[in-house]
C-alpha cells in the first residue's frame, strides 16, 4: 500500500502541473485583451499600461512568467502560501478573496454531499429490489426529472414556493453558522436540496444499475445456496461490491463542487466561490480566474487521490494492477 500511495502522490504532482501549464497558457496567452487593461483601465495611457506590466512582471518572456507563477504557487509569494498573486478587480491578494468564500462554498458542497447521498442510495438500492414495481418506476421517474430539470429552475421555483408563497423557509442570502446556527441551516437547505437533486438523481440510477448486476453473480446465488437470510445476502454481501464505484463518482462530484457550485450560489446569492468567478470574468481579472481554476483542480486531485486510496484498501486487486 505505502508504494501505490507514494506513486499516485507523484501522479498527483505531475497532474498539477500539467494543469497549471495548460491553465496559465489558456489565461494569458489566448485572451486577445491585454490584463492589464482590468487594473489599470480600458481608458488609460500607454506608459500607465507600460508600468503596471513591469510592476506584475507581464514584460518578461512567457516561459519566465510561467516558472514565476508555478514557484510563487509552490513556494509563496509575498502575500504569504499558496502564491495565487494579486486581484486587479478587488486590489487585494488572491488568496484572501479566496479563503473568505471557500468557506461558504465547502458548506454548500457537503451539506448537498450528504443529502443527495441519503437520497440517491436509498432510493436506488428499493429500486433494484423492487425491480419493474411501482416504486421501481416512481424511482426511476424522479431519476429522470433530476437529470433534466435545469439547477437554476429549481433554485427559482423553491424559492417561489417556500419563501414567496408558503413562506416556511427564508429566501436568498447567508447567515454566519457562529451568529445564529437555526438561520444558517434554514437559508442552507434550500440551496443543499437543489443541488443535490441532479446528483441524487444519478447515485439512484448508478447504484440501482450495480446492485441489479451485483445481484446476478455466482457468489451471490451461492450465499442464498448456503441458506443465508436475504438479508444478510443483501447488505453484507451484495451491496459492499455494488456501492464501490459510488465512492469513485462521490469523490470528483465533490472536488467538482468544492471548485464552486457557481449556478446555485448564483440563484441563492451565497458569497462563495462561484458569484466570484463571474464577476471576475466579467472584469477580465484574469489573475483571480487562473488561481481559482488551479485552486479548484487542486481539490479535484486530492479527492482523486483519497477515493484511489479507498478504492485499493476496498479492492485489493487495485493496488497491485
Amino acid at each position: 500500500m505505502g508504494r501505490y500511495v507514494i506513486r499516485r502522490l507523484l501522479y498527483l504532482v505531475v497532474v498539477l502541473l500539467i494543469v497549471t501549464m495548460v491553465t496559465f497558457l489558456i489565461f494569458y496567452v489566448l485572451p486577445p485583451t491585454d490584463p492589464t487593461t482590468a487594473f489599470a483601465g480600458k481608458f488609460t495611457t500607454q506608459e500607465v499600461l507600460d508600468e503596471v506590466r513591469r510592476q506584475f512582471g507581464l514584460d518578461k518572456p512567457l516561459h519566465q512568467q510561467y516558472f514565476q507563477f508555478v514557484r510563487n504557487l509552490f513556494l509563496g509569494d509575498e502575500y504569504g502560501w499558496p502564491g495565487f498573486g494579486f486581484s486587479y478587480s478587488t486590489r487585494a491578494p488572491i488568496k484572501e478573496d479566496i479563503f473568505d468564500r471557500v468557506g461558504v462554498t465547502a458548506q454548500l458542497a457537503v451539506g448537498g454531499a450528504l443529502v443527495w447521498l441519503l437520497m440517491g442510495i436509498p432510493i436506488g438500492i428499493i429500486s433494484a429490489l423492487k425491480r419493474r414495481s411501482i416504486v421501481d418506476r416512481a424511482a426511476m421517474g424522479f431519476a429522470l426529472f433530476g437529470v433534466s430539470a435545469p439547477v437554476f429552475w429549481l433554485g427559482l421555483i423553491a424559492l417561489f414556493v417556500f419563501w414567496q408563497t408558503l413562506d416556511w423557509l427564508p429566501g436568498s442570502g447567508y447567515v454566519e453558522f457562529g451568529e445564529s446556527p437555526v438561520e444558517w441551516f434554514t437559508h442552507m437547505i434550500m440551496p443543499w436540496f437543489v443541488l443535490a437533486l441532479l446528483f441524487a438523481a444519478v447515485y439512484a440510477r448508478q447504484t440501482r444499475s450495480n446492485v441489479l448486476e451485483t445481484m446476478s453473480e455466482d457468489y451471490i446465488r451461492t450465499a442464498r445456496a448456503k441458506g443465508l437470510p436475504e438479508r444478510k445476502v443483501i447488505f453484507k454481501h451484495a451491496l459492499r461490491a455494488s456501492l464501490t464505484p459510488i465512492v469513485t463518482i462521490f469523490g470528483l462530484d465533490l472536488g467538482l463542487l468544492l471548485g464552486g457550485a457557481v449556478i446555485t450560489e448564483s440563484v441563492f446569492n451565497l458569497p462563495g466561490l462561484g458569484p466570484h468567478v463571474i464577476g471576475s470574468a466579467n472584469d477580465g481579472d484574469l489573475p483571480t480566474i487562473l488561481a481559482i481554476t488551479v485552486f479548484a483542480a487542486f481539490f479535484i486531485s486530492i479527492l482523486n487521490l483519497i477515493v484511489d486510496i479507498v478504492y485499493a484498501y476496498l479492492d485489493p486487486r487495485v493496488r497491485y494492477s
